[in-house]
């Protein structure tokens, strides 16, 4: 008898057979600097943004907090976007 797991594994291969793709070692490690190279910005960009936001919530000023913070979030939203692209492309390469 089938797990959830495998039943889910193979109606997920029916409906793309790429999926099931072995990934070579290359692409193990490129997938792996693609990943280290974008938790590097994510994180830069919160080291630089967070003080900014710190400082306009001591300030009072809760409405340029509130931008700063969606600002970070939408930034951190696309550059982990970039990252799943530049990851898909390299699990399509043959």
């Amino acid at each position: 008898m089938k797990n959830a797991y495998e039943l889910a594994m193979e109606r997920l291969n029916k409906q793309d057979p790429e999926s099931g793709r072995k990934i070579t070692g290359t692409q193990k490690k490129k997938l792996a600097e693609v990943d280290a190279f974008y938790r590097a910005k994510i994180a830069e960009k919160e080291i630089l943004m967070k003080p900014q936001i710190l400082q306009a919530r001591q300030a009072g000023d809760d409405t340029s907090a509130a931008e700063l913070e969606r600002r970070l979030a939408d930034e951190l939203r696309k550059l982990r976007e970039q990252c799943e692209r530049e990851k898909e492309k390299i699990r399509k390469q043959k």
